[in-house]
């Protein structure tokens, strides 16, 4: 008999919608969900900004001995054109020991270990010592605004009296050395996209104008690369570099607790390799230019390049503080639109963080939980505004070989069958904790 709780058969399933946003057509993968929860005895409810983009909130109810707890994750994903993919990326293929597909791991083979968990939940509802709120949304990856930021700005109360979420990233396991790590996401940067206009001399293709637009953008792409923008060590960093540095040999430790130096930030970084350029956007608010725009004809210099940059603030920092810190590096004064911006509250709650780590060792001794800044954003930050701390806790034991970030958004993304398995079984332990 077919096991409905099995997270490899709700992925394969899953990974067949497809999802891309844009413009994201979430809606039969939404569906499905609603079917499958039904199937188990569980009503949800579907709200929606855009009927073909909606979200799905379904509850269990438990003994109330312990507060509320929210799951939630989102069923959109990056787009694939342009990407050589081994297996078709909407198939949801097994093939070597891994399930195939966009979104196998961002976040599609996450909302299966929560679906799995959660049904395992309903199965012994008469056990449950709290509330299960299972939110699913859609446009995670293009902003929320059709997802998380809707369903917090005109359902609030969907989500009165919860504190804690599990959503994504992190419980993916890495190494430092020899030893075996387990970030819980805690905290993230913030998205601070801006717009800014460079403003040179144009003219004839034929001449030679050294301050023009293009001239002037060649210079500004040298002077922001990498490590340039000054060091900062926040305290959730400051938390998780020292919880790294107590589980390493005494040389390592010594070494890596100078990362909390900001004059030697930069040096150690570069002394760790390619570790040092994953840890590196943890101490530095960070820009990239992404979008370049400018000129019409192919004979004459444009008098001025229109530039779109990413920008990520590391927590504390605000819009003006990288406004300030790019004007330093580039070496002039540009002026920025802000495009995008989601503040929330600085504060991390750690109460959970015992539990989440106590789960893990047990399930493998060998690894080190620690708490982790996510480089990247989440919808976390428009839950964050209702007071509800969010975990990154999708657990996942990989082996040394898989490079994890590496995949995220990627050609040929897939997530190990036994990481997928393992991950809904911790998440379903912390259910019944």
């Amino acid at each position: 008999m077919e096991n409905r709780h099995d997270p490899v058969a709700i992925l394969q399933k899953l990974l067949s919608f497809n999802t891309t946003n844009p413009p994201g057509n979430e809606r039969e993968c939404i569906m499905y969900i609603e079917d499958l929860l039904r199937s188990h005895g569980i009503e949800s409810n579907l709200l929606a900004l855009d009927a073909n983009r909606p979200n799905l909130i379904a509850t269990i109810r438990g003994t109330g001995q312990a507060p509320p707890l929210l799951l939630y994750g989102h069923v959109d994903v990056v787009p694939t054109e342009g990407q050589s993919w081994k297996l078709p990326p909407f198939s949801g293929d097994i093939y070597d020991g891994y399930v195939w597909g966009r979104g196998a791991l961002d976040m599609k083979g996450g909302i299966a270990m929560l679906l799995s968990a959660f049904l395992e939940a309903k199965s012994r509802e008469h056990e449950l010592p709290r509330d299960i709120v299972l939110t699913i949304v859609s446009d995670e990856e293009a902003g929320g605004r059709f997802g998380s930021k809707f369903l917090v700005e005109h359902h609030a109360e969907r989500f009165t009296g919860i504190r804690h979420a599990i959503g994504e990233f992190g419980g993916f396991s890495f190494y430092v050395g020899k030893q075996k790590f387990y970030p819980i996401m805690v905290a993230e940067k913030r998205l601070c996209w801006l717009k800014t206009t460079i403003k040179g001399s144009g003219g004839h293709g034929s001449q030679a104008k050294a301050k023009s637009a293009v001239a002037m953008l060649g210079d500004i792409i040298q002077r922001l690369r990498p490590l340039r923008f000054p060091a900062h060590i926040t305290p959730a960093v400051r938390t998780m570099i020292e919880a790294m540095a107590n589980a390493m040999p005494q040389t390592q430790k010594r070494m890596f607790r100078q990362l909390l130096h900001p004059g030697w930030t930069s040096a150690i970084l570069k002394l760790l390799g390619d570790k040092g350029t994953t840890l590196a956007p943890l101490f530095y608010n960070t820009a990239n230019i992404t979008v370049i725009q400018g000129g019409l004809a192919v004979n004459a210099i444009p008098e001025q390049i229109e530039l779109k940059i990413d920008g990520r603030l590391l927590p504390g920092f605000e819009p003006a503080d990288l406004m300030k810190e790019l004007n330093k590096a580039i070496g002039y004064e540009l002026e920025y639109e802000v495009l995008l911006h989601d503040p929330f509250p600085d504060a991390v709650d750690m109460e959970l963080f015992p539990k989440l780590a106590e789960i893990l060792r047990e399930q493998d001794p060998q690894g080190v939980p620690i708490p982790f800044v996510l480089t990247g954003s989440t919808d976390s930050r428009f839950f964050a505004g209702l007071g509800i701390q969010t975990y990154g806790f999708l657990p996942m034991n990989l082996s040394k070989s898989f490079a994890f970030t590496e995949f995220i958004h990627a050609a040929n993304e897939r997530i190990p069958i036994q990481a997928l398995q393992s991950g809904a079984q911790a998440i379903s332990r912390l259910l019944f904790r």
